[in-house]
């Protein structure tokens, strides 16, 4: 059964359909918005990097070269199963299935596709490194502590949830659900450029994904915190011992050893609590499900965020108004990403299209912009 996965059909422009080479913007102001952001995220980095008296770092080639060969090799991937489902039905063999990659990727459109996902995994490498830095900063997880106790009446949030779902079972459940988020990331935002029948409305989503850890990064900054795992490790004893467990404990020891020698060159923390990022790029998913008009996907997606919530409070990673927090950046990331790539009211004008799915040709009635 072949994967529906069509661009959004309400945004600007004259529908491609299968054949990549007309898929061509009358100009490439999206693109140099997108490299505005990722540019200017570099700019501050480079200016804290002289504050802290600390290098921008790629530890172990993970935050920036691992992704992008990650990206690369998804990208092919999912490339190779796009042309698959729309090769029709009875006609996919190899040679009609190759015809279809060089049709839709033709070199001028691979190469605004690598431009723009390159772009993403600067704002990304921005973002870890300034997360890195806000360690030098006191954390305020006190005050965080006790807005979540007045919210849920003198209780908190997480010995609530561990009372009512108790802390075995569950426990591995909501392990499994948040560690499979950066696997859902991975592949999300590459598969957005690459299924997109225009690559402008794919890379929406890269736009929305970048502005969320931009976002994300200033809340850091603005209420510095580690989470309720360290604030009180007393809520969290009954919990078996998991990969979660693991990585808290890693988080912590990078901090302190970044804390003590930021000099050192594998010195590179990793844990920040408010906003709940997690929540935070899950919002933006889900809602740009929502913006693709994947509906059913949109609802899957919808109670994945809702377990994350849950997740992320019951292990002790978050407090619950930092996923209040991540709900509300998620949201508003979606709007400026949407603002960058159609940053009028005329580009965003209605297109009526139909897609060719299953051998249908295209139809469309569009308004010119």
């Amino acid at each position: 059964m072949p994967v529906h996965l069509p661009s959004v059909p309400y945004v600007a422009g004259s529908p491609v359909g299968d054949d990549g080479a007309a898929d061509r913007e009358p100009g490439a102001g999206w693109l140099v918005r997108l490299w505005v952001i990722a540019l200017g995220l570099a700019v501050v980095t480079l200016w804290r990097s002289s504050v802290v008296d600390i290098p921008v770092r790629d530890p172990g080639g993970e935050i920036l070269r691992a992704r992008i060969a990650i990206t690369a090799g998804t990208f092919v991937a999912l490339a190779l199963l796009d042309a698959v489902r729309r090769v029709p039905r009875g006609r996919r063999a190899p040679r009609p299935v190759a015809e279809m990659l060089r049709r839709r990727w033709p070199t001028r459109r691979l190469l605004v596709a690598a431009s723009a996902l390159l772009a993403y995994h600067l704002v990304y490498a921005g973002y870890h490194n300034l997360k890195s830095w806000d360690a030098l900063n006191p954390p305020r997880d006190q005050a965080l502590t006790w807005i979540d106790q007045a919210l849920f009446l003198g209780h908190s949030p997480a010995v609530l949830l561990h009372s009512v779902l108790g802390e075995r079972w569950a426990a591995y459940a909501l392990v499994i659900v948040y560690e499979s988020f950066p696997t859902l990331v991975s592949i999300a935002f590459v598969a957005c450029v690459v299924f997109a029948d225009r690559l402008r409305d794919g890379t929406v989503f890269l736009a929305s994904a970048s502005w969320v850890w931009v976002l994300g990064v200033a809340c850091y900054y603005a209420v510095p915190s580690l989470g309720p795992f360290n604030d009180r490790p007393q809520d969290f004893a009954g919990l078996p011992h998991t990969i979660v467990t693991t990585t808290q404990t890693t988080y912590m020891a990078q901090r302190a050893h970044l804390l003590a020698d930021p000099s050192a060159h594998d010195a590179f923390a990793q844990v920040s609590a408010f906003a709940s990022l997690h929540v935070g790029v899950t919002t933006v998913i889900v809602l740009m499900a929502a913006y693709y008009r994947l509906r059913r996907i949109a609802v899957v997606l919808s109670v994945y965020l809702a377990l994350t919530v849950v997740a992320t409070v019951y292990l002790g990673w978050h407090f619950a108004v930092d996923d209040i927090a991540g709900l509300a950046i998620g949201a508003a990331a979606v709007g400026l990403g949407i603002v960058t790539i159609y940053p009028t009211r005329r580009s965003r004008r209605r297109v009526q299209a139909v897609g060719r799915f299953a051998g249908r040709e295209w139809a469309h009635d569009h308004r010119s912009v």
